[in-house]
């Protein structure tokens, strides 16, 4: 008597079309957050502009305050997908640049790239955690990892031996995560700055605030 042959299910077609469904989710969700606000988009208008159902849409990537978390990751990620932020081609350029001097130029120029798109979504959540506690969740979540971040930053500028040995980490680290705030970026550019200009001024003042010597290998 032959036996049957067994057959062994691949489901890495499955997930790959449910990812490419997800990042298609996030750039309907994305276009429309641009094009209305917070506010005036529905989940169902995401469906409709992705070509999904409602419950796709939840099963995929959750609710509003969900879908507004993975475009903002989106954003820093410059890219069509939210990846963690050791993932991110900025934090890798940092990484791999020699001095702290270059690495602060490096962030800087990062942050005039991404913040005039991340800084509404920004914005749009605070605004909209005043009556809905999911995204006042979400807001206060996202500022304590930008904290983390900015502590791994600051340690791989205190690994240069640059950094001034008096200051702690933690407080260098508060200055950086203050300074790439909405909240500065918006000041800043409310005064009519431009993105560059505001990273000019960022790197400035984090060169002379962090080094024990600064821009050029002058005194600080």
């Amino acid at each position: 008597m032959v036996r049957p042959v067994k057959r062994h299910y691949d489901s890495s077609g499955r997930r790959a079309a449910a990812e490419a469904k997800r990042l298609e989710i996030l750039a309907a969700a994305r276009d429309l957050f641009a094009e209305g606000g917070y506010a005036a988009t529905s989940v169902q208008a995401v469906a409709d502009r992705a070509g999904v159902s409602l419950d796709t849409v939840y099963a995929s990537v959750g609710r509003k305050p969900q879908l507004l978390l993975a475009v903002h990751d989106m954003v820093l990620a410059e890219g069509p997908a939210p990846v963690p932020a050791t993932q991110r081609g900025y934090v890798r350029a940092v990484e791999a640049a020699g001095t702290a001097e270059e690495k602060i130029r490096t962030y800087a120029a990062a942050m005039a790239r991404v913040l005039p798109r991340s800084v509404p979504i920004m914005d749009a959540l605070r605004e909209a955690g005043a009556t809905e506690p999911d995204c006042a969740a979400h807001y206060a979540a996202i500022s304590e990892r930008r904290a983390a971040n900015m502590r791994l930053f600051v340690a791989g500028l205190r690994a240069t031996g640059e950094l001034r040995p008096e200051l702690s980490d933690e407080d260098a680290a508060d200055l950086v995560w203050s300074l790439n705030s909405p909240e500065w970026f918006g000041l800043l550019t409310g005064r009519g700055r431009t993105p560059e200009e505001y990273a000019a001024l960022l790197a400035d003042v984090l060169l002379r605030t962090l080094l024990a010597r600064g821009p050029g290998g002058g005194a600080a």
